[in-house]
């Protein structure tokens, strides 16, 4: 028997990351957002209608004054807690992975320049859902849902 023991710690703290990429995973262009468009936008607030909503400071221009329960902080991926959503798009989520219970990716089915991708690799992950929804200014916009295998 060996005299090490091993601890793993599981953080309770598991947020849900949403996040706009294209085609390439590319997420923002020179610190801005790829694209928006207003459908994607509703959509967001009616899925993170039941926990907690989290962006940066940038991101939260997007919502306006129909802003439900948006919490706005520039350290967002650091403060969503369990069960949280956290939407980022010019912030880069990689650090934060092993927080993430779960991934919400909206598909652009583009692709645009970018110098920020997403640095996660959804091959730990699996897709369990797909959805597609015509956006007000993208044809079509896909959204999926990964959980860790």
């Amino acid at each position: 028997m060996s005299p090490f023991v091993v601890l793993y710690f599981f953080s309770e703290e598991k947020m849900i990351l949403i996040t706009c990429v294209d085609d390439n995973l590319g997420m923002a262009f020179n610190h801005r957002r790829q694209s928006r468009d207003r459908n994607l936008t509703s959509r967001l607030l009616e899925l993170t209608q039941t926990a907690s909503f989290w962006t940066d400071p940038y991101s939260a221009t997007l919502f306006g004054k129909i802003a439900g329960d948006i919490r706005v902080d520039g350290e967002c991926l650091s403060k969503a807690g369990k069960g949280e959503f956290c939407f980022v798009e010019i912030l880069d989520p990689s650090p934060y992975e092993d927080r993430f219970e779960k991934i919400i990716l909206f598909r652009w089915n583009r692709v645009y320049p970018a110098s920020l991708k997403l640095g996660i690799c959804l091959e730990g992950w699996e897709k369990t859902i797909t959805r597609e929804f015509a956006g007000y200014s993208h044809e079509k916009i896909t959204e999926e849902d990964y959980v860790r295998c």
